[in-house]
């Protein structure tokens, strides 16, 4: 969080659960961030369950942020 400033200024796209223990941080980093970021917060799910539960890995998201951002 010390660094965070570092990378305020680009486009960051923040996914986590919405039962996921390490929410918080998430959602500091996030306001402390700003805009360009992007908060998505997945319904139902734990930290874990976003490495390989691909029915909650929300790839649409991810898809439309880095056509955006990769251009």
């Amino acid at each position: 969080m010390n660094f965070v400033g570092t990378i305020a200024s680009r486009s960051i796209l923040f996914i986590m659960g919405e039962n996921a223990h390490s929410r918080y941080v998430t959602e500091d980093i996030f306001d402390m961030v700003g805009e360009p970021g992007e908060l998505v917060v997945v319904s139902g799910a734990r930290h874990i369950d976003l490495y390989d539960r691909v029915d909650m890995i929300p790839f649409d998201r991810l898809n439309a942020f880095f056509s955006k951002a990769l251009k």
